[in-house]
Protein backbone atom coordinates (compact mmCIF):
# COMPACT_ATOMS: atom_id res chain seq x y z
CA UNK A 1 0.00 0.00 0.00
CA UNK A 2 2.71 2.39 0.71
CA UNK A 3 4.41 2.05 -2.56
CA UNK A 4 1.72 3.26 -4.39
CA UNK A 5 2.17 6.25 -2.71
CA UNK A 6 5.57 6.50 -4.41
CA UNK A 7 5.48 8.98 -6.92
CA UNK A 8 6.54 7.98 -10.48
CA UNK A 9 10.41 9.15 -11.88
CA UNK A 10 8.81 12.27 -13.57
CA UNK A 11 6.87 13.36 -10.44
CA UNK A 12 9.96 12.38 -8.59
CA UNK A 13 12.25 14.61 -10.29
CA UNK A 14 10.04 17.78 -10.13
CA UNK A 15 9.86 16.99 -6.30
CA UNK A 16 14.06 16.89 -6.42
CA UNK A 17 14.77 20.05 -8.52
CA UNK A 18 12.11 21.96 -6.19
CA UNK A 19 14.02 20.60 -2.83
CA UNK A 20 17.33 21.60 -4.75
CA UNK A 21 16.32 25.24 -6.12
CA UNK A 22 14.83 25.97 -2.05
CA UNK A 23 18.15 24.76 -0.87
CA UNK A 24 20.25 26.42 -3.28
CA UNK A 25 18.45 29.97 -2.68
CA UNK A 26 19.04 29.50 0.50
CA UNK A 27 22.44 28.82 0.80
CA UNK A 28 22.82 32.21 -1.21
CA UNK A 29 20.84 34.34 1.23
CA UNK A 30 23.39 32.83 3.63
CA UNK A 31 26.05 34.04 1.80
CA UNK A 32 24.80 36.92 1.31
CA UNK A 33 23.85 37.96 4.37
CA UNK A 34 27.69 36.53 5.42
CA UNK A 35 28.77 38.89 2.85
CA UNK A 36 26.83 41.81 4.10
CA UNK A 37 28.19 41.63 7.83
CA UNK A 38 31.80 40.56 7.00
CA UNK A 39 31.57 43.62 4.71
CA UNK A 40 30.02 46.16 7.35
CA UNK A 41 32.72 44.99 10.02
CA UNK A 42 35.83 45.76 7.02
CA UNK A 43 33.83 49.09 7.00
CA UNK A 44 33.99 49.55 10.55
CA UNK A 45 37.81 48.44 10.94
CA UNK A 46 38.90 50.86 8.15
CA UNK A 47 36.90 53.54 9.27
CA UNK A 48 38.29 53.39 12.46
CA UNK A 49 42.04 53.53 10.47
CA UNK A 50 41.06 56.45 9.10
CA UNK A 51 39.98 58.09 12.09
CA UNK A 52 43.00 57.70 13.80
CA UNK A 53 44.92 59.00 11.14
CA UNK A 54 47.04 55.52 10.27
CA UNK A 55 49.45 55.74 7.72
CA UNK A 56 51.88 53.28 5.73
CA UNK A 57 54.96 55.42 6.59
CA UNK A 58 53.90 56.71 10.22
CA UNK A 59 51.17 53.87 11.31
CA UNK A 60 52.95 50.42 9.81
CA UNK A 61 54.36 50.17 13.63
CA UNK A 62 50.63 50.30 15.01
CA UNK A 63 48.96 48.13 12.51
CA UNK A 64 50.85 45.45 12.75
CA UNK A 65 50.49 45.34 16.23
CA UNK A 66 46.61 45.62 15.43
CA UNK A 67 46.93 42.18 13.32
CA UNK A 68 49.04 40.20 15.78
CA UNK A 69 46.49 40.82 18.13
CA UNK A 70 43.54 40.61 16.44
CA UNK A 71 45.32 37.21 14.91
CA UNK A 72 45.60 36.00 18.66
CA UNK A 73 41.88 36.34 19.15
CA UNK A 74 40.44 36.10 15.66
CA UNK A 75 42.53 33.31 14.03
CA UNK A 76 39.85 32.13 11.26
CA UNK A 77 39.69 35.42 10.21
CA UNK A 78 41.58 37.66 7.63
CA UNK A 79 43.35 40.00 9.83
CA UNK A 80 46.45 40.06 7.88
CA UNK A 81 48.14 44.04 8.62
CA UNK A 82 48.07 43.84 4.44
CA UNK A 83 44.25 43.40 4.77
CA UNK A 84 43.79 46.01 7.50
CA UNK A 85 45.33 48.41 5.22
CA UNK A 86 42.84 47.32 2.67
CA UNK A 87 39.75 47.90 5.01
CA UNK A 88 41.23 51.61 5.48
CA UNK A 89 41.72 51.66 1.20
CA UNK A 90 37.54 50.25 1.25
CA UNK A 91 36.76 52.96 3.49
CA UNK A 92 38.65 56.08 1.65
CA UNK A 93 37.30 54.89 -1.51
CA UNK A 94 33.56 54.56 -0.81
CA UNK A 95 32.64 56.97 2.18
CA UNK A 96 31.98 59.48 -0.06
CA UNK A 97 30.57 57.54 -2.94
CA UNK A 98 26.81 57.92 -4.36
CA UNK A 99 24.35 55.69 -1.55
CA UNK A 100 23.68 53.30 -4.06
CA UNK A 101 27.13 52.29 -4.83
CA UNK A 102 27.92 51.70 -1.40
CA UNK A 103 24.51 49.14 -0.74
CA UNK A 104 25.76 47.52 -4.25
CA UNK A 105 29.40 47.19 -2.49
CA UNK A 106 28.04 46.28 0.80
CA UNK A 107 26.96 42.79 -0.26
CA UNK A 108 29.77 41.50 -1.84
CA UNK A 109 32.38 38.99 -1.20
CA UNK A 110 35.84 40.71 0.46
CA UNK A 111 37.85 39.26 -2.60
CA UNK A 112 35.66 40.57 -5.01
CA UNK A 113 35.49 44.22 -3.60
CA UNK A 114 39.33 44.09 -3.55
CA UNK A 115 39.32 43.04 -7.21
CA UNK A 116 37.40 46.15 -8.50
CA UNK A 117 39.03 48.48 -6.28
CA UNK A 118 42.39 47.48 -7.85
CA UNK A 119 41.21 47.28 -11.42
CA UNK A 120 38.83 50.62 -11.31
CA UNK A 121 40.58 52.89 -9.36
CA UNK A 122 37.30 55.75 -9.05
CA UNK A 123 35.44 54.23 -11.73
CA UNK A 124 32.42 54.02 -10.36
CA UNK A 125 30.43 53.27 -12.61
CA UNK A 126 32.46 50.21 -13.92
CA UNK A 127 32.54 49.06 -9.96
CA UNK A 128 28.13 49.56 -9.92
CA UNK A 129 27.91 47.68 -12.98
CA UNK A 130 30.14 44.61 -11.73
CA UNK A 131 28.64 44.36 -8.11
CA UNK A 132 24.84 44.56 -9.65
CA UNK A 133 26.08 41.17 -11.62
CA UNK A 134 27.72 39.71 -8.94
CA UNK A 135 24.72 39.73 -6.95
CA UNK A 136 22.49 38.92 -9.65
CA UNK A 137 24.32 36.46 -11.02
CA UNK A 138 26.52 34.81 -8.30
CA UNK A 139 29.40 35.18 -9.95
CA UNK A 140 32.64 33.38 -8.68
CA UNK A 141 36.26 35.25 -8.64
CA UNK A 142 37.35 33.04 -11.65
CA UNK A 143 34.07 34.71 -13.66
CA UNK A 144 34.26 38.32 -12.23
CA UNK A 145 37.96 38.31 -13.98
CA UNK A 146 36.77 36.86 -17.32
CA UNK A 147 33.80 39.69 -17.41
CA UNK A 148 36.47 42.70 -16.72
CA UNK A 149 38.87 40.81 -19.10
CA UNK A 150 36.04 40.87 -22.03
CA UNK A 151 34.87 44.60 -21.00
CA UNK A 152 31.33 43.71 -20.46
CA UNK A 153 30.62 47.03 -18.54
CA UNK A 154 31.84 48.65 -21.96
CA UNK A 155 29.29 46.25 -24.33
CA UNK A 156 26.21 47.94 -25.73
CA UNK A 157 22.83 46.47 -25.06
CA UNK A 158 23.26 44.81 -28.67
CA UNK A 159 21.09 41.83 -29.96
CA UNK A 160 22.90 38.73 -28.13
CA UNK A 161 24.06 35.49 -30.42
CA UNK A 162 23.04 32.59 -27.69
CA UNK A 163 19.96 32.24 -25.59
CA UNK A 164 22.57 31.07 -22.50
CA UNK A 165 20.88 33.51 -20.07
CA UNK A 166 17.35 32.03 -20.35
CA UNK A 167 18.36 28.33 -20.67
CA UNK A 168 21.42 27.86 -18.00
CA UNK A 169 21.58 28.54 -14.49
CA UNK A 170 23.50 31.85 -13.88
CA UNK A 171 27.02 31.10 -13.17
CA UNK A 172 26.86 28.60 -16.21
CA UNK A 173 25.49 30.70 -18.64
CA UNK A 174 28.15 33.08 -17.45
CA UNK A 175 30.99 31.31 -18.47
CA UNK A 176 29.58 29.72 -21.62
CA UNK A 177 29.76 33.24 -22.91
CA UNK A 178 32.86 32.98 -22.14
CA UNK A 179 33.89 30.10 -23.49
CA UNK A 180 31.82 30.11 -26.73
CA UNK A 181 33.44 32.99 -29.33
CA UNK A 182 30.71 34.91 -32.32
CA UNK A 183 33.27 34.13 -34.44
CA UNK A 184 36.04 31.86 -34.91
CA UNK A 185 39.22 31.74 -37.26
CA UNK A 186 39.10 28.96 -39.85
CA UNK A 187 42.17 29.83 -41.74
CA UNK A 188 44.44 27.35 -41.03
CA UNK A 189 41.82 25.68 -43.47
CA UNK A 190 43.33 26.98 -46.38
CA UNK A 191 40.46 27.22 -48.22
CA UNK A 192 40.47 30.04 -51.03
CA UNK A 193 37.43 28.93 -53.19
CA UNK A 194 33.75 28.06 -51.80
CA UNK A 195 33.24 24.42 -50.79
CA UNK A 196 30.61 21.72 -49.72
CA UNK A 197 29.60 21.56 -45.83
CA UNK A 198 30.85 18.11 -45.68
CA UNK A 199 34.36 19.46 -46.88
CA UNK A 200 34.28 21.48 -44.87
CA UNK A 201 33.73 19.08 -41.76
CA UNK A 202 36.32 16.57 -43.27
CA UNK A 203 38.83 19.41 -43.28
CA UNK A 204 38.22 20.13 -39.94
CA UNK A 205 38.61 16.76 -38.85
CA UNK A 206 41.58 16.41 -40.29
CA UNK A 207 42.85 19.32 -38.40
CA UNK A 208 40.94 18.83 -35.55
CA UNK A 209 44.47 19.41 -32.85
CA UNK A 210 44.45 23.17 -34.78
CA UNK A 211 40.86 23.61 -34.17
CA UNK A 212 40.47 22.66 -30.96
CA UNK A 213 43.42 25.42 -30.17
CA UNK A 214 40.60 27.95 -31.83
CA UNK A 215 37.47 27.10 -30.04
CA UNK A 216 39.78 27.20 -26.74
CA UNK A 217 41.05 25.64 -23.62
CA UNK A 218 39.21 23.08 -21.98
CA UNK A 219 37.49 20.95 -25.00
CA UNK A 220 38.03 16.85 -25.75
CA UNK A 221 36.87 15.75 -29.57
CA UNK A 222 34.77 13.11 -29.81
CA UNK A 223 33.83 12.13 -33.06
CA UNK A 224 32.07 13.85 -36.25
CA UNK A 225 28.85 12.00 -37.94
CA UNK A 226 28.10 11.03 -33.93
CA UNK A 227 24.85 9.02 -34.49
CA UNK A 228 21.93 9.51 -32.41
CA UNK A 229 19.36 7.05 -32.90
CA UNK A 230 15.88 7.02 -31.27
CA UNK A 231 12.23 5.92 -32.07
CA UNK A 232 13.61 3.79 -35.09
CA UNK A 233 15.20 7.62 -36.23
CA UNK A 234 18.63 8.42 -36.99
CA UNK A 235 19.94 11.72 -36.72
CA UNK A 236 23.77 12.81 -36.72
CA UNK A 237 25.85 15.75 -35.26
CA UNK A 238 28.57 17.51 -37.48
CA UNK A 239 30.80 17.57 -34.93
CA UNK A 240 30.85 16.30 -31.24
CA UNK A 241 32.80 17.47 -28.43
CA UNK A 242 33.24 17.54 -24.24
CA UNK A 243 33.96 20.70 -22.35
CA UNK A 244 35.54 20.01 -19.49
CA UNK A 245 34.92 24.09 -17.40
CA UNK A 246 31.12 23.18 -18.50
CA UNK A 247 31.10 19.40 -18.36
CA UNK A 248 28.89 19.25 -20.63
CA UNK A 249 28.34 17.56 -24.32
CA UNK A 250 28.93 20.35 -27.02
CA UNK A 251 27.31 19.57 -30.68
CA UNK A 252 28.08 21.82 -33.54
CA UNK A 253 26.59 21.86 -36.54
CA UNK A 254 28.67 23.37 -39.49
CA UNK A 255 26.93 25.45 -42.46
CA UNK A 256 28.62 27.12 -45.05
CA UNK A 257 26.20 29.94 -46.11
CA UNK A 258 24.18 32.04 -44.13
CA UNK A 259 22.67 31.46 -40.82
CA UNK A 260 18.97 30.46 -41.66
CA UNK A 261 16.15 30.42 -38.56
CA UNK A 262 15.16 26.73 -38.88
CA UNK A 263 18.82 25.80 -37.97
CA UNK A 264 18.17 26.56 -34.71
CA UNK A 265 14.93 24.23 -34.68
CA UNK A 266 17.70 21.40 -35.73
CA UNK A 267 19.86 22.08 -33.25
CA UNK A 268 17.21 21.99 -30.50
CA UNK A 269 16.31 18.47 -31.59
CA UNK A 270 19.78 17.24 -31.55
CA UNK A 271 20.26 18.44 -28.31
CA UNK A 272 17.12 17.09 -26.88
CA UNK A 273 18.47 13.71 -28.33
CA UNK A 274 21.38 14.19 -26.54
CA UNK A 275 20.48 15.12 -23.13
CA UNK A 276 17.85 12.02 -23.25
CA UNK A 277 20.31 9.45 -25.08
CA UNK A 278 23.77 10.39 -23.58
CA UNK A 279 24.01 13.06 -21.07
CA UNK A 280 25.24 11.49 -17.86
CA UNK A 281 23.63 12.20 -14.54
CA UNK A 282 26.56 14.41 -12.93
CA UNK A 283 26.97 16.41 -16.41
CA UNK A 284 25.15 19.84 -16.98
CA UNK A 285 23.26 20.24 -20.18
CA UNK A 286 24.26 19.92 -23.54
CA UNK A 287 25.41 22.90 -25.94
CA UNK A 288 24.34 23.59 -29.42
CA UNK A 289 26.84 25.72 -31.23
CA UNK A 290 25.82 26.42 -35.22
CA UNK A 291 29.05 27.68 -36.93
CA UNK A 292 28.18 29.14 -39.86
CA UNK A 293 29.86 31.61 -43.23
CA UNK A 294 27.43 34.48 -42.21
CA UNK A 295 24.77 35.66 -39.53
CA UNK A 296 22.26 38.84 -38.31
CA UNK A 297 22.29 39.18 -35.11
CA UNK A 298 18.66 40.28 -34.89
CA UNK A 299 17.88 37.33 -37.03
CA UNK A 300 19.81 34.70 -34.88
CA UNK A 301 18.08 36.36 -31.69
CA UNK A 302 14.51 35.83 -32.60
CA UNK A 303 15.19 32.54 -34.01
CA UNK A 304 16.56 31.31 -30.25
CA UNK A 305 14.11 33.24 -28.52
CA UNK A 306 11.94 30.53 -27.45
CA UNK A 307 14.22 27.93 -27.45
CA UNK A 308 14.54 25.57 -24.84
CA UNK A 309 17.78 24.16 -25.13
CA UNK A 310 21.54 26.47 -24.65
CA UNK A 311 22.30 27.16 -28.43
CA UNK A 312 24.85 29.86 -29.49
CA UNK A 313 25.00 31.25 -33.46
CA UNK A 314 28.74 31.77 -34.71
CA UNK A 315 30.49 32.72 -37.78
CA UNK A 316 33.83 32.01 -39.32
CA UNK A 317 36.46 33.65 -41.35
CA UNK A 318 38.28 31.30 -43.85
CA UNK A 319 40.56 33.58 -44.85
CA UNK A 320 44.14 34.54 -43.24
CA UNK A 321 46.01 37.71 -44.12
CA UNK A 322 48.16 37.21 -46.99
CA UNK A 323 51.47 36.59 -44.89
CA UNK A 324 50.21 34.46 -42.36
CA UNK A 325 48.44 32.40 -45.39
CA UNK A 326 51.78 32.38 -47.27
CA UNK A 327 53.53 31.07 -43.87
CA UNK A 328 51.01 28.21 -43.33
CA UNK A 329 50.95 26.88 -46.63
CA UNK A 330 55.22 26.63 -46.52
CA UNK A 331 54.43 25.08 -43.24
CA UNK A 332 51.97 22.89 -44.78
CA UNK A 333 54.12 22.33 -47.83
CA UNK A 334 57.09 21.28 -45.57
CA UNK A 335 55.42 18.83 -43.28
CA UNK A 336 53.62 17.03 -46.06
CA UNK A 337 57.01 16.40 -47.51
CA UNK A 338 58.68 14.70 -44.86
CA UNK A 339 54.96 12.81 -44.29
CA UNK A 340 55.20 11.28 -48.09
CA UNK A 341 57.52 7.41 -47.98
CA UNK A 342 60.57 7.16 -49.54
CA UNK A 343 60.06 5.79 -52.83
CA UNK A 344 61.89 2.63 -53.88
Amino acid sequence: MADQLLPNDSEYDSILRQAVAVIDKTRHMIATTMSSVIGMAHWEIGKLLYDKKLESKHGSGVVSRLSSDLKSLYPQMGVSARNLWDMKKFYERFRCSDLKLRQAVAVLPWGHTLTLMRKFGNDDSAILYYATEITLKGWNRELLSSAISLKMHLRSDEPSDNNFRKTLPAPNAMFADEVFRSRYNLGFLGVKDPILETELEARLVDKVKQFLLELGAGFTYIGNQHVLEYNGKRSKVDMLFFHRGLHCLVAIDLKIGRFQPEYAGKMNYYLALLDRLERRQDENRSIGIILCAEKDRVEVELALEDMGKPIGVADYQLILPQEELKKMLAEEVEAFGKEQPIQR
